[in-house]
């Protein structure tokens, strides 16, 4: 991450003046950062320049994006014990939070069974996206689009203030060859309007897995689904996700990669 926002987390969580780890002398102590479930673990080269900042030196025993069984040691401290309870919840921090998105995110994949890649939102927490978008790619899914500028999309207030083929005109006019065009849809009538209309990415938004199947056969009996990749988000949980994988896309979005994700359990032991 870069030195100011490491600064920016660092501070947030010490303050003005920290009491508390003052309370413990400047002496030499070892801890390890233990897993309290199954778990995809990542966040392990954020948690080393976490640890890194505060003078303390770490073993990672895993790598980021492996499986960490119940009650496994992650990551081995050594340093100051007042540096160690300092770096402690910020170190913890992102290794619960971006383990429960790797952890989450694996779990649709095997729901998915290959079939399909499943892709983010940027549903994220402001000025944690980027960590967000790693734990996802670390758990095996797609990170989609970054931010904006990444590729032109076209979403349903779009098309209502200006019509869907206007919207495409207009996109293929003023974007670059390098960026790709998708388009949101919510009827069949646009999704063949889209395709005529060159989109390269559909995206099927909260329409069931039964009408995306017939979508997607729409596109087969009017020689457009080669053309096109298909794109279902909306309404999709872990739970769904079968349904939609035997729809016919080719990539499932959900929200709940970064929205649903549970932090993971895990804890720093002081090791004396």
């Amino acid at each position: 991450m870069l030195s100011s926002e490491l600064e920016r987390f660092v501070a947030e969580d010490l303050g003005d003046w920290d009491d508390s780890s003052r309370l413990v002398p400047e002496i030499a102590a070892r801890a390890a950062i233990i897993a309290k479930e199954d778990c995809i673990i990542s966040g392990l080269s954020e948690a080393r320049e976490i640890l890194d900042y505060f003078g303390l030196d770490c073993k990672p025993l895993y790598d980021d994006g492996e499986f960490v069984p119940d009650g496994s040691r992650v990551l081995c401290i050594s340093g100051s014990a007042r540096a160690i309870l300092q770096a402690e919840r910020l170190t913890l921090n992102f290794l619960a939070r971006m383990s429960g998105i790797s952890t989450i995110t694996r779990q649709c994949v095997l729901s998915a069974g290959g079939a399909v890649r499943i892709a983010a939102t940027r549903k994220t927490t402001p000025g944690f996206r980027a960590f967000e978008k790693k734990a996802v790619f670390l758990g095996g899914g797609d990170r989609h689009r970054f931010n904006l500028s990444d590729a032109v999309l076209i979403k349903d207030n779009h098309i209502r203030i200006l019509g869907l083929e206007e919207c495409l005109r207009r996109a293929k006019e003023n974007a670059s060859f390098t960026k790709k065009i998708e388009v949101e849809v919510e009827s069949l009538e646009d999704l063949l309007i889209a395709a005529r209309g060159k989109a390269d990415i559909i995206m099927f938004d909260n329409m069931s897995p039964e009408t995306i199947a017939r979508g997607v056969q729409l596109l087969r009996e009017k020689g457009l689904r080669e053309h096109v990749l298909l794109e279902a988000s909306g309404g999709i949980s872990p739970c769904n996700i079968p349904e939609y994988a035997r729809s016919g896309v080719d990539i499932i979005s959900l929200g709940a990669l970064t929205r649903d994700a549970r932090w993971i359990d895990l804890s720093l032991e002081i090791e004396l």
